[in-house]
């Protein structure tokens, strides 16, 4: 009776004792958060609105062209893929570091034949001998060094999983950045081929004119070398096209060579985005939710490092059962068993637990630092993109009146050379303004749908700490 409640006393305590873990309680760190951003303040967006953009994010640009790559990259992009598979090997070290908690059991089975010297002379025949064993052990988690080591391991697989859902965001935004960039250049080349036919229309003009007596030949010089700067710069634009159909292949895990799009449209404008309030950042981007899973994870080490200065509690059991003759030997009168505790402590390692656990702290400090850096570089990239969407939209209104007086200048101009009260110069100069105001036209909006993309991204792309 007293060695039944003696076992009942050590097991309480055992219980008792592996609820607790050394180590810091984990708190996220602090960072610097605004209460609103500085670039948001004075702009109102047409048409806000309400609620934050969730999921399939570039579906906000309505383009069927562009939301079927977004499906291809989802499916083939091969740093997604590395990405995915990273974050299962993190997972897997979580059930790793689990199967601590448990016991651990073993068996083994032996057969052995003999016929010794001795036994020769004596007449004795060979012997046999048949061994089951089995054992038991189990190190219980006192001072929760397991525990801590799964929380650690829990931390860095929501950190991959974190940088998988960058990854995958970078890849969208990046397909989004190069279609618009794409869009741009098909848009410019557009602009090129009707200029190409007003210059060649213009040249004709000259050299009837210069037929007729009535202009010089250096007219027709300088409209032949306009119509042919022209067509130098739309055979240019074929390079960067080539490049940007390349880089969309390797997007979407197509060999370069298999893949082609055909010509392209801007977006009439660029869609409204809710920046929302700068807190948000903490739960929408998952750099910073995977720097902050980061820090989780230094901190659990430093309560494992701890737990090195107590002692360690092993519990083992073995048996086994031993005969001659098989038949005989789960009824053999002597099988051997043993059980007890173990209980191991280090006392001298020369500092060595000291380092290991200052070791941690620093590894600790270091990703509070980058946590903090990180959430400070999302402000700023926010910050920056909704700049660049405010003053572009102005330098956009602009440009399009640019391009409105620069297109009846043209006309005005054409006109009065036809009456010979201006210069072929004059009218030259005049298209190659014109021309300049239409590209930079269509390169403002490229730039604004490129801002746009990146505001989204820089806002976690409708991701969000919860899909953890």
């Amino acid at each position: 009776m007293f060695s039944i409640k003696r076992n009942l006393i050590m097991i309480s305590l055992i219980a008792l004792l592996s609820g607790c873990a050394v180590g810091p309680k984990y708190v996220r760190p602090k960072a610097p958060i605004p209460k609103m951003y500085k670039e948001n303040a004075d702009w109102k967006i047409a048409q806000p609105q309400d609620e934050i953009i969730h999921g399939a994010w570039w579906k906000v640009f309505n383009d069927p062209q562009l939301d079927a790559l977004e499906d291809e990259v989802n499916i083939s992009n091969q740093n997604i893929v590395q990405a995915q598979a990273q974050y299962a090997q993190a997972y897997a070290l979580v059930q790793a570091a689990k199967s601590a908690l448990f016991p651990t059991l073993g068996v083994g089975a032996s057969y052995t034949r003999s016929h010794g010297a001795s036994d020769t002379q004596k007449g004795k025949s060979a012997v046999s001998d048949t061994l089951l064993t089995a054992n038991v052990s189990w190190e219980v988690d006192l001072w929760g060094k397991i525990r801590r080591t799964m929380e650690a391991n829990k931390a860095n697989a929501q950190a991959s999983q974190a940088d998988l859902e960058n990854v995958r965001l970078s890849a969208q935004a990046q397909l989004a950045q190069d279609y618009f960039q794409l869009c741009s250049l098909d848009a410019q080349k557009k602009i090129l081929d009707d200029t190409v036919a007003i210059y060649q229309k213009f040249l004709d003009l000259t050299k009837n004119r210069y037929a007729s007596g009535v202009a010089a030949q250096s007219d027709v010089i300088q409209a032949q070398t306009q119509l042919e700067g022209a067509e130098a710069q739309e055979i240019d634009l074929g390079v960067q096209r080539s490049q940007l159909e390349h880089a969309i292949a390797l997007l979407i895990g197509k060999p370069a060579s298999d893949f082609s799009l055909g010509p392209l449209s801007l977006p009439a404008g660029v869609p409204s985005v809710p920046a929302g309030l700068p807190s948000e950042i903490l739960e929408r981007r998952p750099d910073v939710a995977a720097a902050e899973r980061t820090v989780a994870a230094a901190n659990a080490l430093i309560g494992v490092a701890e737990s090195a200065y107590f002692p360690t509690l092993t519990l083992s059991a073995s048996g086994s059962y031993g005969d001659s003759d098989l038949s005989r030997i789960f009824s053999s009168p002597n099988p051997l068993w043993s059980i007890g505790p173990a209980l191991a402590e280090t006392i001298f390692d020369a500092g060595l637990r000291q380092a290991q656990t200052t070791q941690a702290r620093a590894v600790y400090d270091a990703d509070v630092a980058t946590y903090r850096q990180t959430v400070l570089t999302a402000f700023e990239q926010v910050e920056d993109n909704l700049a660049a969407l405010r003053i572009l939209e102005q330098e956009a209104q602009v440009q399009d009146a640019a391009v409105k007086d620069a297109q009846k200048a043209v006309g005005l101009e054409t006109n009065q050379y036809k009456a010979g009260t201006v210069s072929a110069l004059d009218v030259i100069t005049t298209q190659a303004t014109a021309l300049s105001d239409e590209k930079a036209d269509v390169t403002i909006l490229g730039e604004r749908l490129n801002a746009c993309v990146l505001l989204i991204q820089y806002l976690g792309g409708g991701w969000n700490v919860s899909d953890q």
